[in-house]
């Protein structure tokens, strides 16, 4: 079957080697298998006629069976049109062209009858129908069908290549490969979840024979494309376990010695679930690999201080990494005097970090005598070496790369460390579970008690004084403020209050206020000066950018004012609002926008509003934006879906993954016959790509 599917799409019938290029170019088709995966994005339904006299405004596309009277040009210069008098028993209606004039004018003839299928307009008594499908009504026509309509390109539109060309070439492609279809999907698996064979999926998701058929033949495809990449990822993570061993951290002395005497709070349920689930991997000999969800204040941090512990109380060192200087010398700050009263040497390594201090960094890593590391990009360097590192902290791991993370890993070949990977952006559950199917994945999804909702408003800009005012009244109580804009410079194609601009209008307002500014065209250093300003108190406000949108805690900042917050992602407001609600006191965000708001933002600053979960921010995300476009490309490595949809298909997502983790239970290396097919096909997915699921 696979020599067919692997045919090059030049020979297939009337397709040639100009069109295969044009295909391969505009829409990535090379093989049959391409072309049979180019799936509709929707059907027309062609199983009812009208007369012209049933014609109203505003009804969908619709089809009507009669005569072509004659046509005629009407109008001139860019107003001139081909209208053509089309004819059944009830009256009359006109069919209007305003491009390919002279296409239609070759190949549709007046005095046959054919069917006319498009959108009606009615103007009075005049019925039109602008750029309609024609075809010629004859026995061969079938009108009980639903019509798949293709993805197109302008230039295959150009090149007189439309959905109905693609059908017909599915049609060629079907016939020659149908006869060779393997269904790769044991009987067992098929039966359980009613699936249709793949061959007959492939047939109705092309050419439905009804509506229910092509419901079944969607569930098939989406089944098994979900499928697929759940048992890829799941015998990664197999494979992963069973190579890599992990250092086996089952003392918990330590531990219990800082938990008894010097935990400065009480842990909350979701910490103390999430610390005993990443305990059980530590202690269990294999290599742990797990993401820790939560929002920002969630008590991430702690929990992975204590994982820490563990593994160097077993005799092992640890390395926390953070994205940005300031993040990694937070991290020190909050940690050096819990590591100090546990007799623990602690050190901080990053880019401006001095030539003798650095030496002398380098030479406790490998002598062992130094027990954490904290750092940013500069504790991947090949000149920091660890005498036995035990387990790599990823903080905000969607700031590192994968390859940046790998480096790290590497630092233990033998044995590799044990991996936590950390990060505020709380993610879907179908998103999490195709992103980071090879992981385990813990949730902390309950804040420390005494911490206070942030209450979050939609104000407009008629409201400014009133919002000045409130912000002066929090300053007065001692508090602090971010103030955030969307652009640092003015730009002429949207009307925005840019950085630059709001600092002097803010120094207008608080001419007695010391304030800092922040964006990221300014050097490290300057940055660096201004953001620690803030964080000492010396500057009671501080104008940015959305640099501040990971980083710096200030728990004495009440107030996130967002600056035409419509221009911000929904990911991004609530990272931002996340800079605030870090202490004791009430905080607030305040969303400023214009009154015009397309119906997308309204969304966002509803969900906003309504709401501080950041799961429940982060699903309203992903069905705005798609998953793609919610974690990037490059980050998320999400596969590309061709028909299913992380959004739609959750529970389609579930059964898949559940079918996929009972067949390696079964069969952990697929070597039993009924098997061995989809071993075939996970060669194939996996061809020459790194397996980075070892460094998540």
């Amino acid at each position: 079957m696979r020599a067919v599917l692997d045919t090059q799409i030049e020979f297939l019938k009337v397709v040639g080697p100009q069109r295969a290029a044009l295909l391969q170019k505009e829409l990535g088709l090379f093989t049959y298998r391409d072309l049979l995966q180019h799936y509709p994005f929707r059907y027309e339904d062609k199983s009812t006629f009208y007369t012209i006299r049933q014609l109203n405004e505003g009804m969908p596309n619709v089809q009507v069976k009669g005569y072509l009277r004659l046509f005629e040009m009407v109008g001139e210069g860019s107003k001139k049109r081909l209208v053509g008098h089309f004819k059944d028993e009830t009256g009359e209606m006109e069919l209007v062209w305003f491009k390919g004039i002279q296409w239609v004018l070759k190949k549709y003839q007046p005095g046959i009858e054919y069917i006319a299928f498009g959108k009606p307009n009615r103007f009075g008594t005049k019925v039109s129908m602008a750029h309609p499908e024609l075809d010629v009504n004859s026995s061969k026509s079938k009108p009980n069908a639903l019509e798949p309509v293709y993805p197109l390109t302008e230039k295959l539109k150009a090149k007189y290549i439309d959905s109905k060309t693609i059908l017909s070439w599915q049609r060629e492609a079907l016939i020659q490969c149908y006869p060779s279809f393997e269904d790769f999907l044991p009987q067992d698996i098929r039966a359980q979840f009613g699936l249709i064979e793949r061959k007959e999926a492939f047939r109705h998701i092309h050419f439905p024979q009804s509506a229910e058929w092509l419901q079944k033949a969607k569930f098939r495809l989406k089944f098994e494309e979900l499928f697929l990449i759940q048992l890829k990822l799941l015998t990664q993570k197999l494979i992963r376990l069973e190579k890599f061993k992990g250092f086996v951290c089952s003392d918990t002395q330590l531990l219990h010695t800082f938990y008894n005497e010097h935990l400065p709070f009480e842990l909350t349920n979701a910490q103390k679930r999430v610390i005993k689930e990443a305990y059980t991997d530590m202690k269990s000999g294999k290599q742990m690999n797990r993401l820790i969800q939560g929002d920002v204040g969630s008590g991430k941090t702690m929990v992975a201080f204590i994982c820490i512990l563990l593994a160097i109380g077993n005799g092992s060192q640890a390395a926390l990494m953070a994205p940005t200087e300031i993040l990694a010398d937070q991290h020190l700050k909050g940690l050096l005097p819990l590591a100090e009263a546990l007799g623990i040497s602690i050190a901080l390594l990053t880019g401006s970090t001095k030539t003798k201090e650095r030496r002398k960094i380098h030479e406790g890593l490998v002598s062992g005598e130094l027990k954490l590391i904290i750092g940013t990009h500069a504790l991947l360097e090949d000149t920091v070496q660890f005498k036995q590192l035990g387990l790599a902290v990823i903080d905000e791991q969607h700031r590192f790369g994968v390859a940046q993370r790998a480096q790290l890993w590497k630092k233990n070949e033998q044995i590799p460390p044990h991996i936590l990977v950390m990060t505020a952006t709380p993610i879907p559950r179908t998103l999490a579970m195709t992103i980071y199917g090879d992981l385990e994945i813990s949730v902390i999804d309950e804040l420390p008690a005494g911490r206070k909702p942030i209450q979050t408003v939609h104000r407009y800009e008629s409201s400014r004084l009133k919002v000045f005012q409130f912000l002066r009244e929090e300053i007065e109580k001692g508090r602090q403020v971010y103030i955030v804009y969307p652009l640092i410079e003015e730009s002429e194609k949207m009307d925005l209050k840019d950085l630059m601009d709001g600092y002097e209008s803010i120094s207008r307002a608080f001419p007695s206020v010391p304030l800092s500014i922040v964006h990221g065209k300014m050097k490290a250093e300057d940055k660096e000066f201004e953001m620690r300003r803030f964080v000492k108190g010396e500057t009671k406000i501080m104008v940015a950018t959305t640099v501040i949108e990971v980083g710096i805690n200030v728990p004495n900042a009440s107030i996130m004012l967002i600056e035409n917050a419509e221009r911000f992602g929904l990911s991004q407001l609530h990272q931002l609002r996340g800079r605030v609600g870090r202490g004791a006191e009430q905080s607030y965000c305040i969303l400023m926008s214009s009154y015009k708001l397309s119906k997308d933002s309204r969304v966002r600053i509803e969900t906003m509003v309504s709401t501080n979960d950041g799961f429940q921010v982060a699903n309203t995300d992903m069905q705005l934006r798609g998953p793609g476009d919610l974690m990037g490309t490059q980050q998320s490595g999400i596969i590309d879906l061709r028909m299913a949809d992380l959004v739609q298909d959750g529970k389609i997502l579930e059964i898949a993954r559940q079918a996929a983790q009972h067949v390696l239970d079964e069969d952990p290396h697929l070597t039993e016959a009924r098997y061995l097919p989809l071993q075939n096909i996970l060669k194939a997915m996996r061809g020459n790509q790194i397996n980075w699921s070892r460094v998540s």
